[in-house]
């Protein structure tokens, strides 16, 4: 790959989130859900807010995260991360592919994200979930009749 590809990746990546927000690695067995007030158990179902200047803000589960967000406006500059559930890496999370799924998750939402196709066809998890959008769960105020 020559240099100037990876000069527009890297620069391709991090226009994707606000500038300044980055996601942190949450403390399994520490950390506690800001919605639910449980244990974070996995980040392969963990979301959380970031901004600049703002401690970050963490969910064990992405229904929590959809409740959450019901309640409480971005600050400005933030950006939310969402784990993808085979690899664990963090993800923005309006680039996520979400599933609802027959998995168990800590407060049952049962959603799943992903980085891509590829990742979501090879979680056994995923197979036989149904789509949701990600403004099912970044705008839950336009999308309050869906569960």
């Amino acid at each position: 790959m020559t240099r100037s590809w990876i000069v527009l990746l890297v620069v391709g990546a991090a226009a994707c989130a606000p500038a300044g927000a980055r996601p942190i690695e949450p403390r399994v067995g520490d950390d506690t859900c800001a919605q639910c007030r449980m244990t974070l158990l996995s980040i392969a179902t963990a979301a959380q807010i970031a901004a600049p200047g703002l401690e970050p803000v963490v969910f064990d589960d992405l229904g929590c995260l959809r409740g959450y967000l019901r309640a409480h406006p971005l600050p400005p500059d933030a950006a939310v991360f969402v784990a993808d559930h085979r690899t664990g890496r963090w993800l923005d999370a309006r680039n996520a592919i979400l599933t609802r799924a027959a998995v168990r998750t800590p407060m049952d939402s049962r959603v799943i994200a992903h980085a891509d196709r590829e990742s979501r066809d090879g979680d056994p998890d995923a197979l036989h979930g149904d789509p949701l959008t990600v403004e099912w769960l970044l705008q839950p105020e336009k999308n309050k009749g869906m569960p």
